[in-house]
């Protein structure tokens, strides 16, 4: 049985990979995230603190549990947050890529690195695998860079892109797109929504499959890693309130300009999944059956 090495594991997607490993016990988990272990249940697996910035804790955490494969989620992924304090955008999402990189090669274990779709302008989605890739954010170039890193090494690689996840654990640091939504509609608060924007949105447990089939499939290479459904923005937000029947009227629709974030959005992305689906045996979920999972979730 392979073991497996989780980074960022508090946090959304690494909770659902915590939770599809502890149900159908088809690896040994390392989880390891900063700070105490968030995930509900205690055990079936191992909990390491581990400070994905400090390359000896890394090292030494690494080499303690010898995985053989490692998924890379830990990352700095809040686009205005990356804009304003680019040093720190720059340490997680480059510098400690890197770490994992030379500790890799060093004992042979497979790198599963999660990148995303802001690595291109949004002038030509949806994207293939093999699309020439243009940043217009600060967030988008450090995956850009992060991305050439693991292309570049000697360690059995693959990278999975993927678009705007959403979903819900028991103990969650941030928010997503859906929950914002819904939250904000439910309390009766007037949103202001882009219509300018399209996306393709990711279920965490889809995109947590995709990570687990990549170490399953030893795979090698780029893969998307997305939903399957394009959609605008204010569409998103709107499928939202007619599943769990909102008031509309609340949803102000609005240009992107108009908002004045600090860091520039892609318009168009989305991804052609073909590859991902032939070679992996990826099967994402329509937006409408996500939510319709998401909402058996809050019910229990």
């Amino acid at each position: 049985m392979k073991t497996i090495l989780v980074t960022g594991s508090n946090g959304l997607l690494g909770q659902k990979i915590t939770e599809r490993l502890f149900t159908t016990k088809q690896f040994k988990l390392i989880a390891t995230s900063k700070g105490g272990d968030r995930f509900p249940v205690k055990d079936g697996y191992i909990y390491a603190e581990m400070n994905i910035l400090d390359p000896q804790n890394v090292r030494e955490v690494i080499e303690r549990y010898k995985p053989d494969a490692i998924i890379h989620t830990a990352a700095l992924t809040n686009v205005d947050t990356c804009e304003d304090q680019k040093e720190l955008a720059y340490q997680l999402n480059v510098e400690s890529v890197k770490t994992l990189i030379s500790i890799c090669e060093e004992y042979d274990i497979q790198l599963v690195h999660l990148s995303t779709d802001f690595i291109f302008d949004g002038a030509n989605g949806p994207y293939t695998e093999e699309a020439a890739v243009s940043p217009l954010s600060y967030y988008g170039e450090t995956k850009v860079e992060a991305e050439e890193a693991v292309k570049a090494s000697k360690c059995k690689w693959a990278i999975l892109r993927t678009i705007l996840v959403y979903g819900i654990v028991s103990d969650m640091s941030r928010s997503n797109i859906v929950l914002w939504a819904k939250g904000a509609l439910e309390k009766g608060a007037p949103i202001n929504v882009v219509n300018d924007q399209w996306r393709m949105p990711t279920l965490a447990e889809d995109l947590a499959d995709c990570c687990l089939l990549a170490v399953e499939k030893d795979a090698q290479g780029i893969y998307n890693a997305s939903g399957k459904d394009m959609m605008s923005v204010c569409e998103l937000v709107e499928k939202v309130a007619d599943y769990w029947k909102l008031d509309k009227s609340l949803i102000h629709e609005v240009s992107a300009a108009t908002l004045n974030q600090t860091a520039k959005r892609p318009v168009r992305t989305g991804f052609v999944l073909d590859k991902s689906i032939h070679d992996l045996g990826y099967n994402p979920h329509s937006f409408e059956e996500g939510l319709a999972i998401l909402d058996d979730q809050l019910k229990k």
